[in-house]
């Protein structure tokens, strides 16, 4: 006589996540006007809820052949929460603005849109590699700082600019206030 065994299976509740904050990082030549590429960015996202910068961008000079040197950065936070699945979208208008700010080939501009939420940082980007998942329609994203045990902590792959200790300070004091303020 066989006797069957009664196997309780629990799969995990599938749920929408909770929304996140949405981020851009511009970094601009010297001369490009700023504040066209933050009124471009709030007019389709919102009011600059939190801001760092501008800072030399001086941890690589990748970016040089194309824009020139002594390059700037920007970072911005924006209000409200919004859909983490916007990003690829968000990732395409962005590439759409750098064309449109751009002098010929070359841009004058470069936006990283990403997202924050209570426990990783996650940037877009249209390059593939073994430690970013296809969102979609193009783009993947890249968790670049994930917190842990009271602060942020980055992994080998992250750039350098998102570890310097500024930068780190004030992605700490909006995540704070976003997740924890009490103001959801």
């Amino acid at each position: 006589m066989c006797k069957f065994l009664s196997i309780l299976i629990i799969m995990g509740e599938i749920k929408k996540p909770q929304d996140v904050k949405l981020f851009a990082a511009v970094m601009y030549r010297p001369g490009f006007e700023l504040g066209a590429a933050i009124d471009a960015l709030t007019a389709e996202y919102g009011e600059v809820e939190a801001s760092y910068g501008p800072i030399e961008f001086s941890w690589s000079d990748y970016y040089e052949g194309e824009m020139g040197a002594r390059l700037l950065k920007y970072y911005v936070i924006f209000k409200g929460f919004c859909d983490r699945a916007r990003l690829p979208g968000v990732k395409i208008h962005t590439n759409e603005m750098e064309m449109r700010f751009a002098d010929g080939a070359r841009r004058a501009v470069n936006i990283d849109p990403g997202y924050l939420s209570a426990d990783k940082f996650v940037l877009a980007s249209t390059k593939d590699f073994f430690h970013r998942l296809y969102l979609g329609d193009g783009i993947f994203g890249e968790v670049t700082l994930h917190y842990r045990k009271g602060r942020y902590r980055f992994f080998s792959w992250t750039y350098t600019d998102y570890q310097d200790p500024g930068f780190l300070k004030f992605l700490e004091a909006a995540r704070t206030a976003a997740f924890f303020a009490g103001d959801r």
